[in-house]
């Protein structure tokens, strides 16, 4: 695993952005071995615009603030897409986060909504990708894992993981991508960063796409998922912002009326039968500050 940076979050991620692309990418010549990986400073400098010496600083965290034509002069030089120059203006912003600390409560009404939703699982989703509630077919869904806590978890430390995703490589990338976005709107998480550390330490899988810096937020991309009771689901899915809780986002999947996905989804209902199956909550999470 590559050894983090002591630069500010901003210069980790154009180094690492910097050093994913080759000369041919942002077409310049590539004349024999080179000693650096991916793009010299001063090539990205001068694609930019801007004084080689300028953008060291930024790499090394010398300079914090960036003027916003500076900002999109170096997300075109890297070729950043609108996520990842987003992220990067957000990067580049550093405003501090204002009033007090947001604890991740799931509302009432929120848990009322989507206990309404008897026929497709529904669950709330962290910052960190922390499972926060879910309904009962949300539980049912998930019962594979152990315990059914954090989605990074589950893909890259759960044995389940890599039987229940399907296209498990995409669902890597696109679950730590995701990770990676929500650092964006808040690098000084606690939560982020446990989450980080943890899964750095027990899958160098996640610590060598942790260190890419690729960004993306949810998607509605559709979902191939295979449970042991009910076999294959192709699902769609909706990520919705929660009012009054921003950092949290409802997350329900659908299924295609009156296909195979839609009887699996009854096949799982069934399996609940009327019984009311206790909310899947993370012991501590609601209860967890997030900075």
């Amino acid at each position: 695993m590559r050894q983090m940076s002591s630069s500010t979050p901003l210069g980790e991620f154009l180094r690492a952005r910097r050093e994913g692309l080759k000369p041919p990418d942002v077409g310049l010549p590539e004349h024999g071995r080179r000693r650096v990986k991916g793009l010299r400073r001063e090539e990205v400098a001068m694609l930019a615009g801007m004084s080689s010496d300028y953008y060291i600083r930024l790499e090394q965290g010398r300079e914090s603030s960036p003027s916003p034509q500076v900002i999109e002069a170096v997300a075109r030089a890297l070729l950043l897409d609108e996520a990842a120059a987003d992220h990067l203006r957000r990067l580049a912003r550093s405003e501090p986060r204002l009033g007090r600390p947001a604890r991740d409560r799931v509302g009432p009404q929120l848990l009322q909504l989507m206990d309404g939703f008897t026929h497709s699982p529904a669950f709330v989703l962290g910052p960190a990708l922390d499972i926060l509630a879910g309904n009962a077919m949300a539980d049912a869904l998930h019962e594979p894992f152990s315990p059914a806590d954090n989605l990074v978890r589950m893909v890259f430390c759960d044995p389940a993981g890599r039987e229940f995703y399907r296209e498990w490589e995409r669902t890597a990338h696109s679950c730590v991508a995701e990770l990676r976005a929500a650092y964006g709107h808040d690098p000084e998480s606690t939560r982020i960063a446990e989450v980080v550390a943890d899964l750095s330490s027990r899958s160098p899988e996640f610590a060598d796409l942790w260190s890419r810096h690729d960004v993306k937020p949810k998607t509605h991309e559709v979902k191939h998922l295979r449970h042991p009771h009910v076999g294959d689901l192709h699902i769609q899915f909706s990520a919705l912002t929660v009012n009054g809780a921003p950092h949290q986002q409802l997350i329900v999947y659908q299924a295609e009326p009156a296909g195979p996905t839609a009887a699996a989804f009854q096949r799982l209902a069934e399996r609940i039968g009327t019984s009311r199956t206790k909310r899947n909550v993370r012991e501590g999470v609601q209860e967890a500050t997030y900075h």
